[in-house]
């Protein structure tokens, strides 16, 4: 179990409120797979990845974007209980799709990227730790189903 402080609990919940998901989604999964190409591999049946500009306005990376920040807005509804909330996740990507599960980190990386620019100097020291504290119990329940 993580202990999370109440600056760490209001942070969090504050960002997911404001985040713009149709935009926020698109943008760090569209990042991640022009930075880090390779994890492409997943996405095999989202049509054309050939080059960033297919990336970015690829309707089916749009869409899982989105999918990915409310799964992440379960998380933050369940703090308390990140490896339970993400178990079926974790035994999906671990089992039926094989997912490298270094790819989770890939995405919260860039997420990260994508809400420091949303949020400009709101985006202090102090809440970068409280949103990557947040992503690498995440990341770290989603890969529980890999050990």
């Amino acid at each position: 179990m993580v202990n999370w402080t109440d600056f760490e609990r209001a942070t969090i919940k504050d960002i997911f409120s404001k985040l713009d998901y149709e935009s926020a989604g698109p943008a760090a999964l569209s990042r991640c797979l022009i930075v880090y190409p390779w994890t492409q591999r997943y996405f095999g049946n989202f049509g054309n990845l050939y080059n960033a500009a297919a990336i970015i306005g690829n309707a089916n990376v749009a869409k899982h974007g989105v999918i990915i920040l409310h799964d992440l807005e379960r998380g933050v509804k369940n703090m308390d209980h990140l490896m339970e909330t993400y178990a079926e996740l974790s035994k999906l990507h671990s089992e039926k799709l094989h997912v490298d599960p270094d790819n989770f980190r890939l995405i919260s990386d860039c997420l990260t990227i994508v809400v420091a620019a949303q949020m400009g100097k709101a985006f202090t020291g102090e809440v970068q730790a409280a949103f990557q504290k947040f992503l690498a119990v995440v990341v770290s329940a989603l890969g529980k189903q890999y050990h």
